[in-house]
């Protein structure tokens, strides 16, 4: 379930992406599929936490392939899907990395991992993709703003996640420790 979880976020992210306008608040712009984003590399380390880091890394191969498709597919243009490309392989593989050489309690590395990974995926999208070095959807002026208004969404939404898997963690642990 953890793999399908993966790719159903990442597909959906493209998705959501595509179909809804930005939510705008103040000077951030986020697209809507950021919210799904987010989610993705706290799928993904579940997917690492269970299949260990090399087939993880053939489970990021497939994604990026079918992340690819699904962005090609709804209409993105070729730089669009290049920078989702380029921006997937460097926010994963910093994600992969980072929560391998935690040594801290599972919470704690997918947050951390995910912040590093969610801060990698807005940079390089927004520069490569939406800048007009790339796609030129922004302007110059709109960029920090546009990565500032990706990184808060997720990190709240690594926070959020992070917070769950704690308290679901505790759980589990209260519960092996009453069935003794």
């Amino acid at each position: 379930m953890r793999i399908i979880f993966y790719l159903v976020s990442i597909v959906t992210a493209n998705v959501v992406t595509a179909r809804f306008a930005p939510l705008e608040f103040g000077i951030f712009i986020v697209p809507m599929g950021t919210l799904f984003v987010g989610a993705t590399f706290i799928f993904r380390d579940l997917v690492q936490n269970k299949y260990g880091r090399a087939k993880t890394y053939g489970f990021i191969f497939i994604a990026l392939l079918l992340s690819g498709v699904v962005s090609f597919s709804l209409g993105d243009t070729l730089m669009i899907v290049a920078a989702s490309a380029l921006s997937f392989v460097i926010a994963e593989t910093a994600d992969t990395e980072i929560y391998t050489r935690l040594k801290l309690p599972m919470a704690w590395r997918v947050f951390y991992s995910g912040v590093v990974g969610g801060f990698f995926d807005s940079v390089v999208f927004v520069i490569v993709g939406l800048s007009p070095l790339g796609a030129g959807f922004i302007p110059w002026e709109a960029v920090p703003a546009a990565i500032f208004g990706q990184i808060i969404v997720k990190t709240i939404i690594q926070m959020l996640g992070a917070l769950i898997l704690s308290q679901g963690l505790a759980m589990k642990k209260r519960n092996l420790t009453k069935s003794y």
